[in-house]
């Protein structure tokens, strides 16, 4: 069964937590499964890294990436063992476009592990720690947001790389500039400016040598036309064919994230609910905010498996 007006969305980095999924791989066994399985394509047991940290380790790139795609891999296959329909679309948000790629039958899981353990290592190789930074800009239009990264660039990097909601935009680039734009975004109005926890500058013109690199490993990564349609981040759109999406996902790390447009762009499609397969509730606050009408069921554990499942068993 294909529900015409569900899609399945898949968060990233950032949403991660030591603990997560826990509940869920008490009573459902794929959880476990799916971890196992990226464990020994890394070479280390990714679930106690993810079941019991420290947070440190967690939160290693290297670490949450790999750990990020397992745990929307893992709900996803929850979700089909507990027969819950097929959706009309997917999308991930950042590393979560991977989680929604095998999903959809784009890519082998395995495979898919050890491309973005490749792509982690990559985009931490591509700027020395302590040099990049990334803020979140809350209660700023786009357009503000672009004047400022113009005005205090500084011949240094400074963009706009998260649309993740109206009012809500995330710059990165080089630390300093990235504090300056944080600054001005403050003093232009911004509720909050918020230099975030992380040690990559995603997404921005920063990672364009890892972007480079990352294209030979997909070249040499098999693809296939996914079942169900997947909205890039790079595009708002799928891909017209293999070759397109091999280019989309290494543009993906130095573009910018096009969640708002990502959202509405499902919602015209006629996708009325969304789950989120994955730790944390991220994308269903996010949708709140992007389109009211949208109905986003997060499943993290078993009380949310079963919520959605029975929500959209007549879709």
């Amino acid at each position: 069964m294909t529900a015409a007006t569900l899609a399945m969305l898949f968060p990233g980095q950032g949403s991660q937590s030591v603990g997560m999924l826990a509940d869920l791989a008490a009573a459902q066994p794929e959880v476990r499964t799916t971890f196992a399985e990226a464990s020994e394509v890394l070479g280390r047991d990714l679930w106690s890294i993810a079941a019991e940290g420290p947070a440190e380790a967690l939160d290693r790139t290297e670490n949450t990436q790999p750990a990020m795609l397992a745990a929307g891999v893992a709900v996803w296959r929850c979700w089909q063992a507990r027969g819950g329909p097929v959706p009309a679309a997917m999308a991930g948000h950042s590393l979560g476009e991977y989680s929604a790629l095998v999903c959809a039958g784009a890519l082998d899981f395995t495979d898919a592990v050890g491309l973005v353990a490749e792509r982690a290592r990559l985009m931490q190789a591509a700027v020395p720690a302590g040099t990049g930074a990334m803020a979140a800009i809350l209660g700023l239009d786009d357009d503000q947001v672009r004047t400022v990264c113009a005005e205090q660039a500084g011949g240094e990097v400074l963009e706009p790389v998260n649309f993740n909601a109206p009012g809500q935009v995330v710059i990165a680039g080089h630390k300093a500039a990235v504090e300056r734009g944080a600054a001005a975004a403050k003093a232009a109005g911004a509720k909050r400016a918020v230099v975030l926890a992380v040690s990559v500058p995603s997404h921005c013109a920063l990672m364009q040598d890892a972007a480079a690199e990352l294209a030979e490993r997909l070249a040499a990564t098999p693809l296939r036309a996914p079942a169900v349609p997947v909205l890039h981040n790079a595009s708002a759109a799928p891909a017209a064919d293999v070759e397109t999406l091999r280019q989309l996902l290494a543009q993906q790390i130095h573009s910018p994230v096009r969640w708002v447009e990502t959202v509405r762009a499902l919602a015209a499609m006629g996708i009325t609910t969304a789950v989120e397969a994955g730790p944390g509730k991220v994308l269903t606050g996010l949708g709140k905010r992007i389109d009211k009408t949208l109905t986003t069921l997060p499943v993290l554990d078993p009380a949310g498996l079963d919520q959605a499942l029975e929500a959209t068993a007549n879709a």
